[in-house]
């Protein structure tokens, strides 16, 4: 008698979901790459901060145009509380209020 064997595949975005990693940024980042999964397919996405010269953080969304994370918050919102320096919990809550959900962050 032959037994199946049942596969329980969990996708990475749903993974991220029910575990979601521990993420830390280096105090006084100039730079902050965001690594994305999107919840269609595991698509990935990339979101980088980083400060220009006045010292002010910008937001790239690389290839994906922003609208396509589907934030919640507008990306000044996103810009001017990484300006704050102290309040990194609250934009990876800001980015994961949309159809991606952060899976790593490196930062300089």
């Amino acid at each position: 008698m032959k037994m199946k064997k049942k596969i329980k595949v969990m996708s990475k975005y749903r993974d991220l979901l029910n575990n979601p990693p521990k993420l830390e940024v280096k105090e006084n980042a100039r730079e902050v790459v965001i690594n994305l999964v999107s919840c269609m397919c595991d698509n990935r996405g990339k979101i980088t901060l980083k400060k220009n010269d006045e010292g002010d953080f910008k937001l790239n969304s690389h290839r994906d145009a922003y609208s396509n994370f589907q934030i919640k918050f507008d990306r000044d919102d996103i810009e001017w509380a990484a300006d704050d320096g102290r309040k990194w919990g609250k934009i990876i809550k800001m980015i994961n209020s949309g159809t991606y959900k952060i899976e790593s962050i490196k930062s300089r």
